[in-house]
């Protein structure tokens, strides 16, 4: 059985001080892991910080993107094996605004993947789905081509440390979530597609996330989709009160 993930995604956003607050807030109110995994992607400046203040509690404490080299000449990146040395359990790796902002291909994302696995850091890939695609109708090829493409090459067992999370670039930030039956189309296709690629069983164990516009208002409805194995979110996950509504999702 596929245990349920919330997790938050800060962006650039919360001071240090703020970070550590917030863990205080919400550690002794989170679900069991064995019940609901709960994890907050952070800035990487605050993430030791929030490390150590969240250890001992359910909340996994998640880098917002890594580069595909340990070390070298690359001003201002970050090395997946710092963040594994310094007790970071996932990162995200592909979300749409590193893609359109920072102009990430692929290719390189697909190197960041394996660079995280070598690492034993657990990647949560995010694929996208623009406006324009989803308005032509052309939405599975776009889903489709950018989930192969960012795991090109990786082994079944590589892949089985794998989290995707499926975000349609135009609900994310903007208020406008994807119907829970647009979410679902979209977490189903993936699973299908990677099914193709390895096998059934493969596809059955790796846990497909949905982000865009999640809020304590509609979790509960998107949760209830077969092939949906929890959230990736943005705003609603900035204030404690909001994400522990999320977290506790079940009991609402």
């Amino acid at each position: 059985m596929r245990v349920p993930f919330i997790a938050g995604n800060w962006k650039m956003n919360k001071t240090a001080r703020e970070s550590i607050d917030f863990v205080q807030e919400v550690a002794d109110k989170l679900p069991a892991p064995a019940e609901v995994e709960t994890a907050v992607a952070a800035p990487a400046l605050v993430l030791q910080s929030m490390v150590a203040a969240a250890a001992g509690t359910p909340l996994r404490i998640v880098g917002e993107n890594c580069f595909y080299e340990n070390e070298g000449a690359y001003t201002g990146e970050i090395s997946p094996a710092v963040l594994k040395e310094i007790g970071v359990n996932y990162v995200i790796l592909g979300h749409s605004e590193r893609r359109l902002y920072f102009h990430e291909s692929d290719e390189v994302i697909n190197k960041k993947v394996l660079a995280a696995i070598d690492n034993n850091l657990l990647p949560i890939v995010c694929c996208d789905e623009t406006m324009g695609r989803q308005a032509a109708g052309d939405k599975i090829h776009w889903v489709v081509s950018q989930i192969m493409a960012d795991l090109r090459g990786l082994t079944e067992e590589q892949m089985k440390t794998v989290t995707v999370a499926y975000e349609p670039s135009w609900a994310i930030g903007t208020g406008q979530s994807a119907s829970s039956a647009q979410a679902e189309e979209g977490c189903y296709l993936i699973r299908q597609t990677i099914a193709d690629i390895y096998n059934d069983e493969l596809a059955n164990h790796i846990r497909v996330l949905y982000g865009g516009s999640v809020k304590p208002g509609n979790i509960a409805e998107i949760m209830a989709k077969p092939n949906i194995d929890g959230v990736l979110v943005g705003n609603a996950s900035l204030e404690a009160d909001s994400f522990l509504k999320l977290a506790n999702y079940q009991n609402v």
